[in-house]
């Protein structure tokens, strides 16, 4: 069995590490010939809309997946021409990937909870869309944006026209401010024949947009919630693979905020705080085979180290430590690489955690 891959990003890393046990082979296709993801596996090195790459990717292939969402379509449709399945589908992807597709979709047709929104395509309608909204309120593009990219804040009627000069020109969607208690994940994976496992609910926090932190929460009191609002959207789309669905807690009710059909950064605590993580679930659901247990393994935790390594030394000899170095270059706002941390118990799981934070250049989100 040998799974396609488009991106050659950590994701893609992470996937081709959770291939070999299964006896799965991998090969990527990324424009970058220093992709994190060539240190592991075979990759190609081209344009997702080169047929020439394509061809290669899709040689002898059985499936192929992707590891983000701005893959072109038409390089979905060229393996597809191939005869490659692809998983998830088009159309999740296609949903993942546009803000008002997926609002439509959760809202609309599943009856999920969201903040509210409106669709914005000019200046007369973002100016309606406030005048209906209020402020504060978000802008944001219905494409392409990630960790805080691609959006805009207005908290005041003097906001419009710059919001509209800085993002106006692509399709947009603004969106009514929530006031949350808390920001959290639900991650699943749903296999070929419809079988679905879930994940706990993840805790996460931010800053700068960017994910910072997140821990795993066995028996949350809301976790019934975010499985229902989940499961309709993996049948409505009848999803293979594993999908996130980002949420917020407000006063106990969870509204849908974003979702990702694909492995996710707020699942990577799964590594080693899960007995099958969420990289070895995907590929066990699209190539067809039983989804493993996502029985915790003790109490887990996760933080991403956002533009710089800490020295080698400084996480040696740490009980329950795992950094997992993507190996790319140290740039600011960049990715570059996550710790697992986990625990028998919470109290030593903040133990620890703390511990970590006190030796990073930065402090706890």
């Amino acid at each position: 069995m040998r799974v396609a891959i488009l991106g050659g990003g950590q994701l893609a890393q992470m996937l081709a590490q959770a291939a070999a046990p299964l006896g799965i082979a991998t090969r990527v296709l990324d424009p970058a010939a220093d992709c994190c993801a060539g240190q592991v596996t075979e990759a190609v090195i081209g344009d997702y809309d080169d047929p020439a790459a394509l061809a290669q990717l899709a040689a002898d292939c059985d499936v192929a997946t992707y590891e983000f969402e701005n893959v072109p379509e038409q390089a979905l449709q060229q393996l597809a021409d191939r005869g490659v399945p692809i998983y998830p589908s088009v159309v999740a992807l296609r949903t993942g990937r546009d803000r008002l597709l997926e609002k439509r979709l959760l809202s609309e047709q599943l009856g999920v909870p969201t903040a509210p929104w409106r669709r914005v395509d000019s200046l007369a309608d973002l100016r309606a869309a406030v005048a209906e909204l209020g402020l504060p309120a978000l802008l944001k593009t219905r494409t392409l944006g990630y960790d805080g990219k691609g959006q805009s804040l207005l908290q005041h009627d003097t906001d419009i026209a710059r919001a509209w000069q800085q993002l106006g020109g692509v399709p947009l969607i603004l969106e009514g401010l929530v006031r949350f208690d808390r920001e959290v994940s639900i991650i699943a994976a749903r296999g070929r024949d419809g079988a679905v496992v879930y994940y706990p609910l993840v805790e996460n926090r931010h800053r700068d947009g960017i994910l910072r932190y997140s821990q795993a929460l066995p028996n949350d009191p809301l976790q019934a919630q975010a499985e229902q609002a989940m499961g309709r959207l993996l049948d409505a789309l009848d999803y293979v693979g594993v999908a996130a669905l980002e949420l917020f807690d407000v006063a106990g009710t969870l509204l849908a905020n974003e979702m990702a059909p694909r492995v996710h950064n707020s699942g990577h605590w799964s590594l080693e705080g899960a007995l099958t993580s969420q990289f070895a679930n995907h590929l066990r659901a699209i190539c067809g085979m039983p989804l493993g247990a996502t029985k915790l393994l003790g109490c887990s935790a996760m933080i991403n180290l956002i533009g710089t390594l800490p020295p080698a030394a400084a996480l040696r000899g740490m009980d329950g430590v795992v950094l997992h170095d993507y190996g790319k270059d140290p740039r600011p706002g960049r990715k570059v690489a996550h710790i697992g941390v986990v625990a028998e118990s919470a109290e030593r799981l903040q133990q620890r955690v703390a511990a970590v934070w006190q030796r990073l250049p930065e402090t706890a989100p």
